[in-house]
């Protein structure tokens, strides 16, 4: 075994290099936030939650024209001229402001059918759009709508472009919820003609110029020789004044319509399909926003309450996990120590950077009984040189060359070339502790055991990019490792550290190339043959974590898609049963949820956080982003207090929370739509620099 050996296997195309990877479904992406985007505006518009005006106190800073201030209450234009009129004597319309609400305008219709009077309602289309129904009932039963704008805008505080938005807007909704339009229109927040101001006649003169007939209340010492318009806010008060009036109504007066009582035809009018057609676009569309608003506030709410019992599942299995390994050792372990011979399998694709400073700690390791087959998977760099010069020095590792094959295929030859029953398969780039062998093999005492998966530990972590991975490693990986295993659902043993039984991958006929994400693939393959996969957290490798953010992507796209694709091959797994059944119905169903559905769903999240910084309470929102980053925190101290890690990269969290967990978030989305196109991926290898080796001597012991 002191000599190199060469395969003569051949090469082989790479399964997995058939399509270039999809580019399309980032404009898809885009065009997704937008439509979210432009959906919670809309209906953040309709709520009042954007661009709002203030209420009623309105301060006149001068009159409008007298003229206006004491003609009556209809106001029109004909002719180029301003008319003004009031009511006959005798007649009185009874205006209703606001609404359709569900809550009063079906009782304020029955005291009207009650009492056979028809009345005047003008409608805020936004309530048009939620409440067509409504509207269809008030226009069946003969009574006149006209339009108090969209949002019920104070007209006199927005620019002439947002007056007339409003308005058309308005139109819009009714043609949609009823087939009609209108030309009597009420300036929200005003009363009769007599107190309007300079500003809020600006704005009526306006919709006048642009055909509508405005309508304003009778003053309270209107003549008695004239007919009278009552104006009531749409209310509980209202429907009772209501009752009061038509149940005792003043001598002689008639009660009628505007558009009636001053013989104004065509005030509402039937309009044309196409209108109509568009109206109802516009209440489908406003249907839809609030409809996704209202959805995706529950949804997150929904994930948020997921995401705090996962925190508050993973901090108590942990600790279960911690008292339950640490008690083991501190009592001396009843199952007998493992002491059989290791062979240690280093599949290596151009890792001159890395492969000597591997080798070197694999042979420095206190547990003796080791045979190092490193197989050079076809590199075109010095990797098979330097390990070969090692193995000069060193009877123990074996030297094997093939034509570049990929990881799967060199993991297969190494295991053909293997001497002893128990193996360990690493990457080119890992650098073993001392003791990391002897007790990554320990669990194996337990016959029912397969597998062992180590602690891999970032050792570039200098830098922000090595302090994110470092963190990602300590707080997620390593935490949801001590889960799967408490629950028996260990779904990956890395590629970097992991102790495997020689017969537990005959029953899975070895490491499949099926997926890109072999170590996935494999450690499911084992949990649906019955083997239990474990998590020993004293077994510390170091590896070199992607020092680029485009490195970074290509390796996280990579294990994501592989991720995916070893899921639905093993999708079986969740209607069977044993230890086949808690891997699928536990660990698949915990990666679907926490590693696809709910990154899927962090964009919307961003949209609609920003939205609520800015349209809604900035102090809310900033709370709910200090409380999220708090949680993180904590999550944070206790798993670096668990892997007896320093504190001092958790000052990079909060950036984390902006910038990574985005790029974390995309690479899921491009992983997702791949899988969904059926497209294959190329096989994508990060450059090593040996950063990782250099870093490693500037760690403590």
């Amino acid at each position: 075994m002191t000599r190199s050996q060469q395969t003569a296997r051949p090469a082989r195309t790479n399964r997995h290099a058939l399509r270039r990877d999809p580019r399309a479904h980032w404009l898809l992406l885009l065009l997704t936030l937008a439509v979210a985007a432009t959906a919670l505006l809309f209906s953040g518009y309709g709520r009042h939650e954007i661009a709002p005006t203030a209420a009623p106190a309105h301060h006149c800073t001068a009159a409008a024209p007298a003229e206006v201030r004491t003609g009556g209450p209809v106001l029109s234009e004909a002719g180029g001229k301003l008319q003004s009129a009031h009511l006959p004597a005798g007649r009185a319309a009874l205006t209703y402001d606001g609404g359709p609400d569900p809550a009063w305008t079906p009782r304020l219709l029955d005291v009207l059918d009650k009492h056979h009077v028809k009345a005047t309602f003008f409608l805020s289309g936004a309530q048009v759009a939620t409440h067509p129904d409504l509207v269809r009932r008030i226009r069946d039963e003969g009574h006149q709508i006209g339009s108090h704008t969209y949002t019920d805008a104070d007209l006199a505080q927005v620019s002439a472009t947002r007056a007339r938005f409003e308005l058309a807007v308005t139109q819009n909704t009714l043609a949609g919820a009823a087939g009609l339009g209108t030309r009597l229109v009420r300036l929200p927040h005003t009363g009769d003609t007599a107190s309007l101001c300079a500003d809020q006649w600006t704005a009526g003169r306006r919709a006048i110029d642009d055909g509508y007939i405005l309508v304003a209340a009778d003053a309270l010492d209107r003549s008695p020789k004239q007919g009278v318009i009552r104006q009531f806010t749409g209310s509980r008060e209202a429907v009772d004044a209501t009752e009061r009036i038509l149940a005792s109504p003043p001598h002689g007066v008639r009660f009628t319509t505007v558009g009636a009582a001053l013989r104004m035809p065509g005030v509402s009018y039937p309009v044309s399909e196409a209108t109509e057609a568009k109206g109802t676009a516009v209440v489908w569309a406003q249907t839809l926003s609030r409809g996704f608003a209202d959805a995706t506030t529950w949804l997150l709410v929904a994930a948020a309450v997921i995401s705090l019992g996962r925190l508050v599942l993973l901090f108590t299995v942990a600790r279960l996990h911690v008292r339950r390994s640490r008690g083991k050792r501190r009592r001396g372990n009843r199952l007998p120590r493992v002491d059989e011979p290791v062979t240690v399998i280093v599949p290596a694709y151009n890792e001159e950077a890395g492969i000597e400073a591997t080798l070197r700690s694999l042979l420095a390791s206190t547990y003796p009984y080791i045979q190092i087959i490193v197989v050079d998977d076809g590199s075109s760099d010095r990797t098979f040189e330097i390990a070969e010069s090692v193995r000069e020095e060193d009877p123990r590792v074996m030297v094997v060359r093939q034509p570049n094959a990929g990881k799967a295929a060199a993991l297969n030859t190494g295991l053909s070339w293997a001497h002893f029953d128990i193996l360990v398969m690493i990457d080119g780039d890992t650098v073993f502790e001392p003791e990391a062998i002897r007790n990554l093999i320990q669990p194996l005492a337990d016959p029912r055991v397969g597998a062992v998966s180590g602690n891999t530990k970032v050792g570039n972590r200098q830098g922000i990019l090595g302090r994110w991975q470092h963190l990602e490693y300590v707080i997620g990986f390593n935490l949801d490792r001590r889960m799967f295993d408490v629950l028996e659902c260990m779904p990956t043993v890395p590629g970097a550290i992991g102790a495997f039984r020689r017969r537990a991958l005959m029953d899975v006929d070895g490491v499949s190339e099926d997926t890109l994400a072999e170590d996935t693939d494999l450690t499911m393959a084992l949990c649906r043959a019955g083997w239990r996969v474990v998590y020993e957290e004293s077994a510390i490798a170091w590896t070199e974590a992607p020092s680029t953010v485009r490195q970074l992507w290509r390796q996280r796209y990579r294990w994501c898609y592989g991720t995916l694709q070893a899921m639905w091959k093993h999708r079986r797994s969740l209607f069977e049963a044993g230890q086949a059944g808690k891997l699928g119905r536990r660990g698949l169903t915990y990666l679907a949820i926490f590693q696809t559905l709910l990154p899927l769903l962090a964009p919307l999240v961003d949209v609609f956080a920003v939205y609520g910084l800015l349209f809604q309470s900035a102090a809310k929102a900033g709370a709910v982003w200090l409380g999220f980053t708090a949680v993180q925190v904590l999550s944070a101290l206790y798993a670096l207090r668990l892997d007896k890690e320093k504190f001092e990269p958790l000052w990079t969290l909060p950036l984390q929370i902006f910038v990574y967990r985005q790029l974390m978030y995309l690479v899921v989305v491009q992983s997702v739509v791949t899988a969904l196109l059926g497209s294959r991926l190329r096989w994508h290898r990060m450059q090593r620099t040996g950063s990782a080796t250099d870093a490693l001597r500037r760690q403590p012991a």
